[in-house]
């Protein structure tokens, strides 16, 4: 019995220096049981006004028993066949069709031969529209999202920028890909990726330009919680 004892001490002592090696302190643990998934009905509206209220909200992904998560500080507004810089824009198409269809689903594509985006789409059945998702707050699972990101060794408060900041390591931290995350309902939880609301409200929301795009580049589509170490790009103006 001692010796089982005595076990149990030195299983939880490995765990906890797992913890601290990892985030580079003792972390209290983000309880996802508080998160309540939005409806079908959050997203079928105007990308722009979906896109503020997404701020704040937890992207959960669910790979098997793992689970992570993290905060949405920065996203970017795509408004369908009228916006030169969306996909949406070159009419439907068996690549896109996912934005032409029922809101609150994923929207996954390669870019560049190099990494994977994440979209939501929003409006109601047949009016192409989406947002990108850009940088989270990473909350839990933060341990499998660095071994995603092939990172090692401590991963400190400063350090963990590199986990799901820019659209790209969002997508490889939570190990998102095309083939199997493309067109899931993100409204429920069953489907793998679905984003939900624990209650938290960002004090400021700052607006720039969309950044990375050549086409429409002048519009300010692209909404951040202002202040939040994890956004991408440079700082923006408060609203």
């Amino acid at each position: 019995m001692r010796n089982r004892r005595v076990a149990a001490i030195k299983s939880r002592d490995c765990r906890e220096q797992s913890a601290k090696k990892i985030t580079g302190k003792t972390r209290k643990a983000y309880d996802l049981h508080r998160v309540r998934p939005l409806t079908v009905e959050f997203y079928a509206r105007d990308p722009r006004i979906v896109a503020r209220e997404l701020l704040g909200k937890v992207l959960v992904r669910q790979l098997g028993r793992e689970r992570m998560a993290g905060r949405i500080v920065e996203v970017e507004a795509y408004l369908g066949a009228d916006d030169a810089a969306a996909h949406a824009a070159a009419g439907l198409t068996p690549r896109n069709r996912v934005l032409f269809g029922q809101p609150g689903r994923s929207y996954v594509y390669f870019i560049y031969g190099n990494y994977y985006c994440l979209n939501v789409s929003c409006l109601p059945d047949g009016i192409a529209g989406g947002i990108l998702f850009r940088a989270l707050e990473p909350l839990a699972g933060l341990e499998a999202m660095a071994r995603n990101r092939s990172l090692t060794g401590e991963l400190t408060e400063r350090r963990k920028r590199l986990l799901t900041t820019g659209p790209g390591r969002l997508c490889e931290a939570l190990d998102i890909t095309r083939a199997r995350d493309n067109d899931l309902d993100m409204a429920s939880p069953s489907s793998g990726i679905w984003i939900g609301d624990d209650g938290h409200a960002p004090e400021r929301i700052a607006v720039t330009r969309r950044i990375g795009i050549t086409k429409a580049a002048d519009h300010p589509l692209r909404y951040i919680i202002a202040g939040n170490e994890f956004v991408s790009g440079p700082p923006a103006r408060s609203l």
